[in-house]
């Protein structure tokens, strides 16, 4: 198989592009022949040493990948060979062949392509979670989403929607928002020039958003929390303005706010049951026209650190997906 090899810490223009033997699958895993792999800031963290785990060299970055099932390893039961399907990984997805637990493998519906796929599991896996777990987001409620032209804060707008959900979506500039708006945002706040308190309390008649998902951080969850609704529900997904905020416990004393920490990822060993559960409905609303995934760039194995590079300097919207031309 072709490869993305990380040798040592370091960053994407260090990664190689090697031939290796294909992987052999275990008891409960499968071998997948790679099309194509989601590509995402963890792995940029992963081969500069920066992840909270850290895989023995030598190793490929990729947590998500589709492509087709070539072999079943012992015990494996409800796949097929050559059936296509996406799959999440602890790491290896940038290679044209990878192994993933059976459990984390879920055949796809026919119309979602290779790119879309590769770029499905992880984005939408975490809006959906963080809006029907934690969130509890109901339709007539107000739902904000920061950073929505990136691939979690573009698949939370896309949800939000298919839930029923009134969406304001923030981001950076006329082109990301268009992009926002063309996947079902109601209102648009461009956070460069807008203050995004001011303009919330104004859409809202002064209430505030119920729900508020926010992968961004910094000045950003600082005008959430004075934006919130009474009662709302804050959703904590990451920190890609570089500032991790503290709350001032008052706030959410005085508002019955509850502001609640989403690790997706978590859920594949704590409770695997609810991955299926949700990739369900997530299918389901993706063949109902509901769900359109965007992948803004697709490159080719060898352009993995172009790749990266694109998300490290905020230049795409959705997903930065790499392709094989395989399966």
């Amino acid at each position: 198989m072709r490869a993305v090899v990380c040798r040592a810490w370091g960053d994407p223009e260090d990664l190689k592009i090697e031939e290796l033997p294909d992987p052999v699958p275990g008891p409960g895993e499968v071998l997948l022949e790679v099309a194509a792999a989601g590509v995402n800031f963890a792995d940029t963290l992963m081969i500069a040493g920066k992840y909270q785990e850290r895989p023995d060299f030598p190793f490929s970055p990729g947590l998500e990948v589709a492509g087709r099932i070539k072999v079943l390893g012992d015990g494996v039961t409800g796949l097929s060979a050559g059936q296509r399907v996406l799959a999440l990984t602890d790491r290896g997805g940038y290679a044209t062949a990878t192994v993933a637990r059976a459990a984390d493998v879920f055949p796809i519906p026919d119309g979602l392509g290779w790119a879309e796929a590769a770029g499905f599991p992880i984005t939408y896996g975490t809006a959906h979670g963080a809006l029907r777990w934690h969130g509890r987001l109901q339709a007539g409620e107000t739902l904000l989403v920061h950073g929505a032209a990136g691939g979690v804060g573009l698949a939370a707008v896309e949800i939000g929607k298919a839930i029923g959900a009134r969406v304001i979506a923030t981001a950076g500039g006329a082109e990301k928002l268009a992009v926002a708006e063309a996947h079902g945002a109601d209102e648009l706040i461009d956070y460069r020039s807008e203050d995004i308190r001011e303009r919330v309390k104004a859409l809202t008649d002064g209430q505030g958003a119920d729900v508020v998902f926010d992968p961004v951080g910094g000045d950003v969850f600082d005008a959430s929390l004075r934006c919130i609704a009474w009662s709302g529900r804050l959703l904590i997904i990451g920190f890609a303005a570089g500032r991790v905020p503290q709350i001032p416990a008052n706030i959410l004393l005085v508002k019955n706010v509850a502001a609640m920490g989403i690790y997706w990822g978590s859920y594949r060993q704590k409770a695997p049951e609810l991955l299926a559960e949700e990739f369900r409905e997530l299918f389901a609303w993706f063949e109902e026209g509901k769900l359109k995934p965007h992948v803004s760039h697709k490159h080719d194995l060898a352009e993995a650190a172009e790749a990266m590079a694109l998300l490290l300097s905020r230049r795409s919207t959705g997903k930065v997906v790499l392709t094989t031309g395989a399966a």
